[in-house]
């Protein structure tokens, strides 16, 4: 396995890559030639970002999450695991029996290959039994929707906030149901309160780095199916947050947001606005563990935070490739 621990070539990108400046510097003001440089900055923590893993029994998929952790920690040596969402193939339509065997799976290989500290985003596809109404979902009802999964993957409540090395990281739940369907990806107004009070509260000169599972701000939720055929741009509120406007207002008010990741999509991008990274990152079973999907292949990302404030996102190949049987 040839390993590529660079950024990945143009083609890879929907949109524009991640500059080669650092997230978050300025090139305003330009330094004066007669001044000594200043120091580099200092990268303070390097997390591995585990998008749409969808471990299951099939399809050698518990191998290839295993394959990715490896070649992480062997690489890139990463001081977090950072997954994404979307950890399990899918338990939101899935009865009590297959969704344990995949929350086991998703255990085993997790005790087995990895060790380091982790931080867990929960996807659509890890809230358990929305497809069901309560008393159809197989069991209690006391694991219903999130909690399974908030238990699972250690999380006192599905949004949380994490300091690590002088970043401020939070976590969003992207996740929540709507009338007449599923899900929509947006926050609701307890948690947007309560991330308005976090930054509010954080430092202004404390960096922060925001994870969600849906993207909040994306360029390949475009091209996520013939969504221009109606001869409009029609978006689904599924795949990228309905709330983006008063998300990135409430940003544009705190300029210590400095980056958010995401996945869900299967396809990888970087926008940037208002002074803000969105990167949505690629999903790690690609085509859910049958290869690319569309120019993507199964890849993670390693995200370095330095600590003036700046950070770059990579995306890195990992060689799998899909079971031929």
């Amino acid at each position: 396995m040839n390993e590529k621990n660079h950024r990945l070539e143009r083609r890879h990108f929907l949109a524009a890559a991640i500059p080669a400046l650092p997230i978050g510097l300025s090139v305003a003001g330009a330094q004066d030639v007669t001044q000594a440089p200043s120091t580099p900055p200092r990268r303070v923590l390097r997390l591995a970002h585990f998008c749409d893993v969808h471990v299951q029994p099939e399809k050698r998929a518990a191998q290839g999450f295993a394959a990715a952790l490896a070649h992480a920690q062997e690489h890139h040596r990463p001081d977090v695991i950072l997954n994404g969402g979307d950890q399990v193939m899918d338990v939101m339509s899935e009865g009590r029996e297959r969704s344990t065997e995949l929350f086991a799976l998703w255990n085993s290989v997790m005790s087995k290959e990895c060790s380091l500290p982790v931080i867990n985003v929960i996807g659509n596809h890890d809230v358990w039994g929305w497809n069901k109404d309560k008393s159809g979902a197989s069991g209690s009802e006391s694991d219903y929707g999130k909690k399974w999964a908030a238990d699972v993957f250690g999380m006192a409540r599905p949004y949380q906030a994490i300091d690590r090395a002088g970043w401020r990281i939070i976590v969003l739940d992207s996740t929540h149901p709507v009338e007449g369907g599923l899900y929509t990806a947006r926050l609701d107004d307890a948690q947007f309160q309560w991330l308005s009070e976090t930054l509010k509260n954080t430092p202004r000169d404390m960096p922060v780095m925001v994870a969600s599972h849906m993207p909040i701000i994306s360029a390949c939720t475009m091209f996520d199916g013939e969504n221009e055929k109606s001869g409009d741009w029609v978006i689904p509120g599924s795949w990228m947050h309905i709330d983006a406007r008063r998300i990135k207002d409430l940003f544009h008010s705190h300029p210590n947001v400095r980056l958010c990741v995401s996945g869900h999509i299967h396809l990888a991008d970087s926008v940037e606005y208002l002074g803000v990274t969105y990167a949505c990152n690629h999903a790690v079973c690609g085509s859910w563990w049958d290869g690319d999907r569309a120019e993507f292949p199964p890849a993670y990302a390693i995200i370095d935070l330095f600590d003036d404030g700046s950070a770059t996102n990579t995306l890195v190949e990992y060689g799998w490739t899909p079971a031929t049987t």
